[in-house]
């Protein structure tokens, strides 16, 4: 970097979390300010789950709850009402992932607009980030490397490698070939991912049978436009155990429902304080959580469209999707079909199975050390990254900073969305990447105006 007083940004990811992060800091007036964004896919605002092309694979939440800006909250619905003038006749309406996808360049776009020449995006894989004298180094697949005052890492979430040998298929990958219509298939996973599969099924005219095999054998629930309850902070038991708190919800949710209200108005009731319950736990109460809680919490929590929800539902109760609650044991060729084992609920009996496919829909990477991310895998290499507690993330302090194996706290490296769902849990979703987005980026600002440093 040349030696002035420019403040340069360095995102790694150019996903929902990174076009965000880019968005906010561009909003800076600024003219010094230079910020690069990476994204090896080469496509910008769109990552693992905006990049769908199946038009029924949908956003889970409304239009209204999708602004890309806290402090704007009608952004995307007056985009959308551009972008497809009469098509939605209210906010209450669930867009196509891609059509989200979309979204989220425009916003870049227009955020570049503003003052030109202050973004540069690349397409480029980045292998290393480090820290200098006077700011970061980031190392990219080319052999180049990029020297700014900041970096962020926004490398969003990580699908785990399809289980079974290689046999099974993630849905919508380039091993997912077409089937005979009436062939019969199974899906592992009963989340967000499964649907998607399910979707991708159902616009194919698939009508054989599909068995849907998860720990739980519970699948999402679907949306429904109701008001959340206004919950005082007062009356939420902050740090009680997890079954104190399961026994106060649920009796949050018999006082409502009992006044003719919905359980998924405490649901969302309760979502502006969900960061502050996480934190008030200990380990050991986080840990209980995500073994015995987080199953239930997500289908109740991460809705369907009604009306995805609701087909969903049809295909059960029609017979062609099977839910079964069992452990996936293993799986092997068998002539021209695969062969699946399981192991039902509560039995030590084991179940063979003769399907055309499995596909593998368990959803995200959940340890990060097992990332396949070069640049995730080389910040806990050398130390520069811990996992939290849980290891469903990387360590960040309140700011979103890096904090390294031996607990120093980095002042030039940042963390952004799904990477820092050990310290915030719910920070998955559009409505609170968002606010993250925007106080990280005035913090990135206020750090590099008050530095001093030329």
């Amino acid at each position: 970097m040349t030696s002035n007083n420019q403040q340069s940004v360095v995102i790694v990811g150019g996903g929902a979390s990174g076009v965000l992060v880019a968005s906010q800091l561009l909003r800076s007036p600024d003219p010094d300010l230079r910020v690069t964004l990476i994204e090896r896919q080469g496509r910008f605002g769109q990552g693992l789950a905006y990049s769908a092309q199946h038009r029924n694979h949908r956003v889970n939440v409304p239009a209204r709850g999708m602004s890309a800006f806290p402090d704007d909250a009608e952004h995307f619905w007056r985009w959308l009402q551009r972008k497809e003038p009469g098509q939605h006749p209210s906010s209450w309406t669930f867009v196509p992932r891609r059509l989200y996808g979309v979204y989220l360049e425009d916003v870049l776009r227009e955020a570049a607009d503003r003052i030109p020449g202050r973004l540069v995006v690349l397409s480029e894989e980045v292998l290393a980030v480090n820290e200098t004298r006077k700011g970061v180094e980031v190392v990219l697949g080319n052999g180049a490397s990029l020297a700014a005052r900041t970096a962020v890492l926004a490398v969003g979430h990580e699908t785990q490698p399809a289980r079974g040998k290689g046999i099974a298929v993630h849905a919508g990958s380039d091993r997912d070939t077409p089937l005979d219509p009436s062939a019969h298939v199974m899906i592992l996973g009963s989340g967000l991912s499964m649907v998607d599969a399910w979707v991708s099924l159902s616009d194919a005219r698939h009508t054989g049978p599909i068995t849907v095999v998860s720990r739980n054998g519970l699948v999402p629930r679907g949306h429904l436009d109701v008001a959340p309850l206004d919950i005082d902070a007062a009356v939420i038991p902050f740090g009680a155990g997890l079954a104190s708190l399961t026994r106060w919800f649920r009796s949050l949710i018999r006082a409502a429902e009992s006044q003719g209200q919905d359980w998924r108005s405490a649901v969302d009731g309760l979502r502006p304080y969900n960061q502050r319950l996480w934190q008030s736990w200990p380990e050991r109460e986080k840990r209980q959580f995500l073994r015995h809680v987080r199953p239930w919490w997500n289908t109740h929590r991460h809705r369907l469209p009604p009306e995805l929800q609701e087909g969903l539902l049809r295909s059960i109760a029609s017979g062609q999707v099977k839910l079964v609650a069992a452990e996936f044991i293993d799986i092997e060729r068998a002539d021209d079909k695969v062969r699946a084992i399981i192991r039902p609920r509560s039995t030590s009996l084991r179940q063979v199975m003769d399907v055309a496919r499995v596909y593998d829909c368990g959803g995200v990477t959940v340890d990060v050390r097992a990332s396949a991310n070069p640049v995730i895998q080389h910040v806990i290499r050398t130390g520069m990254a811990r996992p939290d507690a849980m290891r469903i993330g990387l360590d960040v302090d309140e700011h979103c900073a890096l904090i390294g194996a031996d607990g120093a706290v980095s002042r030039r490296i940042h963390v952004v969305g799904p990477l820092t769902r050990g310290r915030f849990f719910e920070i998955e979703a559009i409505p609170d990447i968002r606010v993250q987005s925007a106080a990280l980026a005035q913090t990135i600002l206020h750090q590099e105006a008050g530095s001093g440093e030329t």
